[in-house]
């Protein structure tokens, strides 16, 4: 993984930024050398390195490629051969030693034998670099001659899939014939999750087929290309269907291409369902049109977007009737749909069969009741390979990567609601060398990685910042919380505090599916109304409770509350979630006071944390104990008691109690507030008098000294 952070940052700081699915391509094809990764980056456009479209295969050539087989000489029959390895469907010897000629006793001991890797009937080039400078080194003559040399093996194998692949690849001009195999073959690969190479198929076949032959295999290559990740090249293929291809093949088309274009424009295309229903009777076509209005829901709800979800719902229940799909379809998507905007009132019993309603949906309302444990039984189940389901909402796409990608999207947010911070930080970056994690829920693997790597590292780390640049311009992440966060764990109150009004100011925008965020540092007013649209365990919700009542109560009531924050802490199953009460609990103690029991919860915060994975929370903490032990032997420096206790005392005062509050403390007289406020004297007297009932001190040198209080350790 080191590695991969490594060639990651390197890119970023070239202004490169790649998808890390991406750089594991790469990588794959040209080995782990940063200086040619950079290179073959810096020959791609930014859709190829943010994985909206395919690279190009093979990858192009660049120097240290050129100059590592620059004093290759190789005779013309093992050229061909070499050719022929870097050009074929599959790996098989066989139709190979049929193409060459030779034996495999015969190819073991040629003069390119050591540039072969032959093992257990399969063959392929040793250095996958070697194919980039064969086809960037082979003239087109060469390359039709090669092709036309395997059609010919293939077909007198009786091979028809090959054989038509390489006599279109050979062919200038357009071969109509080859075009319904080569469809044909497509689906079969991309029901079985080679949707990437599926794409390549249909689209070579679409290149030579004319009429509803061409609109077939361009809608199968075009969703092919979104169920893969490449919205760029989906909406590309996809687009040429409309308005004038057959009807079925449109619908067919539908809901990829919102997806895809929902992906790259931020939100679901504004278009009337009713518009795009089909013309006549047929069951079917009621079934694509329906699936697609599945799709527009549930991308919707991603969004927020609460109307357009009702919409697409409605076009939903209308389809899946006149197609006969309402169990199938209608109500695990509806159950979706719901669940995904915020909605915890679904019936639990609602739910489909395959990855995304059947494992997936399963595993967000178990981890809604409380069971995180069950929900993650849930999908791994799901994922182990035997036997996968059908999901009539991705009928022929539940091996994708798209699909594989909203799994693990949902998994490592189940594991971070568990309190499990550091396996959920690895989940996730593993998960991103492999799929197209950006896609699902509107980016929230971006917002997930970012917050899991400042709760590790303390800041941003190169998969997440690679992550966000990858995102399309649409979808770029609002950093107020994250630049909170940064500041809160290196000890800059103030500033954190500073970063979460203005995100408060801004409408306290925030995913659905609830992420870490930084309740510590203000208020955050009609919290109950906008709880209701959170999806999150019991627990998480019950641990920003208890940080809100603490963030907005007294002293004098802490006193009277906190032996039932502190009960209800223990109830909290995420190490992360308590952790964070307690250090909240310890603060709360040590403004009162009470420095042996903040002792206590401080020191239980940070085993917490610790045990979740959350080296920086942690580390925060510890310093915190730390100011604490040193204050204990007389070494304590006191911070900006005035900065530190107005943020402390914003939620509990008005913006005019506040001003005056904090001229007070600064010792300024009542006249020259009054002065300094242009109000009368009488005004500040009224002011201070509410000041110290709300913060229950009787005194201007009460009011100072619980000031330096909370400075001094806050």
């Amino acid at each position: 993984m080191g590695l991969f952070e490594a060639l990651l940052d390197d890119l970023l700081a070239h202004d490169l930024g790649c998808a890390p699915h991406v750089v594991a391509r790469i990588v794959a094809e040209v080995a782990a050398d940063s200086a040619t990764v950079l290179a073959v980056a810096q020959k791609l456009d930014q859709s190829q390195r943010h994985g909206l479209r395919p690279l190009p295969s093979p990858l192009p050539m660049v120097d240290s490629i050129a100059s590592l087989f620059a004093d290759l000489a190789l005779r013309p029959r093992d050229r061909e051969l070499l050719i022929a390895v870097s050009m074929r469907l599959d790996d098989r010897l066989e139709p190979l030693l049929e193409f060459d000629g030779r034996s495999a006793h015969d190819l073991a001991a040629c003069p390119v034998s050591d540039l072969l890797d032959i093992h257990a009937g399969r063959v392929r080039l040793a250095d996958p670099r070697l194919a980039i400078w064969l086809r960037a080194t082979t003239g087109a003559s060469a390359a039709v001659r090669v092709h036309t040399r395997l059609h010919h093996v293939f077909q007198a194998r009786g091979e028809r899939v090959d054989a038509d692949w390489h006599l279109a690849r050979a062919s200038l001009y357009g071969v109509p014939g080859t075009a319904a195999e080569l469809t044909r073959i497509a689906r079969s690969l991309s029901e079985a999750g080679a949707n990437e190479r599926a794409m390549h198929l249909a689209a070579e076949a679409a290149a030579h087929a004319t009429g509803a032959e061409r609109d077939e295999a361009t809608a199968v290559a075009g969703v092919s290309a979104i169920a893969a990740g490449f919205a760029v090249e989906a909406v590309s293929l996809l687009s040429e269907l409309f308005p004038d291809a057959q009807e079925h093949h449109r619908l067919q088309a539908l809901g990829g291409l919102l997806i895809a274009q929902t992906h790259l424009h931020g939100a679901v295309p504004r278009v009337d369902p009713v518009a795009l229903r089909p013309q006549g009777a047929g069951e079917e076509e009621w079934y694509l049109w329906a699936r697609a209005a599945a799709f527009a829901a549930v991308l919707c709800a991603e969004r927020g977007d609460r109307e357009g979800m009702r919409s697409w719902i409605a076009a939903l229940r209308e389809g899946a009737g006149r197609a006969a799909a309402d169990a199938d379809l209608r109500d695990p998507v509806v159950a979706l749909a719901w669940l995904i905007a915020g909605d915890r009132d679904v019936d639990a019993e609602i739910h489909g069969t395959g990855p995304l309603t059947g494992g997936m949906l399963r595993a967000l309302q178990a981890a809604m009741d409380g069971d995180i444990e069950q929900g993650l039984g849930f999908l791994a189940a799901g994922g182990s390979g035997i036997g996968v389901e059908v999901d009539p909402f991705v009928a022929g796409f539940e091996r994708s990567p798209l699909v594989g990608a909203y799994r693990a999207v949902v998994e490592v947010l189940l594991i971070m609601w568990s309190g499990d911070i550091g396996t959920a930080r690895k989940k996730l970056m593993r998960s991103a060398l492999d799929l197209p994690v950006s896609i699902p829920f509107a980016g929230l693997a971006a917002v997930i990685a970012r917050r899991l790597d400042l709760a590790v590292l303390g800041h941003l780390g190169p998969f997440a910042r690679s992550l966000t640049a990858a995102l399309p311009p649409s979808m770029r992440i609002d950093d107020l919380v994250d630049r909170g966060i940064e500041a809160f764990l290196a000890g800059g109150f103030e500033q954190a505090a500073a970063f979460m009004r203005l995100w408060r100011d801004a409408g306290a925008p925030q995913t659905t599916l609830s992420v870490p965020g930084l309740e510590e540092a203000v208020l955050v007013g009609e919290r109950d109304r906008a709880r209701r649209r959170r999806v999150e365990p019991p627990g998480i919700s019950l641990a920003q409770d208890l940080r809100a009542r603490m963030l907005s109560c007294s002293d004098e009531e802490w006193r009277s509350v906190r032996a039932a924050v502190v009960d209800a802490a223990r109830s909290i199953p995420s190490p992360f979630s308590r952790g964070r009460v307690e250090a909240m609990i310890g603060t709360r103690c040590l403004i009162t006071g009470d420095v042996a029991r903040a002792r206590e919860h401080l020191e239980a915060a940070r085993s917490l944390l610790e045990v979740s994975g959350a080296t920086a929370w942690a580390r925060a903490v510890a310093m915190r104990l730390a100011r604490l032990q040193a204050d204990a032997v007389g070494g304590a420096s006191s911070g900006d008691p005035l900065a530190t206790s107005r943020r402390i005392w914003e939620p509990m005062l008005t913006t005019r109690e506040l001003e005056v509050t904090m001229l007070a403390v600064a010792g300024a007289p009542n006249r020259d507030i009054a002065e300094s406020l242009h109000v009368s004297v009488r005004t500040v007297e009224v002011h201070l008098g509410r000041v110290f009932a709300k913060l229950e001190v009787r005194t201007r040198v009460e009011l100072t000294v619980l000031a330096h209080r909370i400075g001094q350790y806050v």
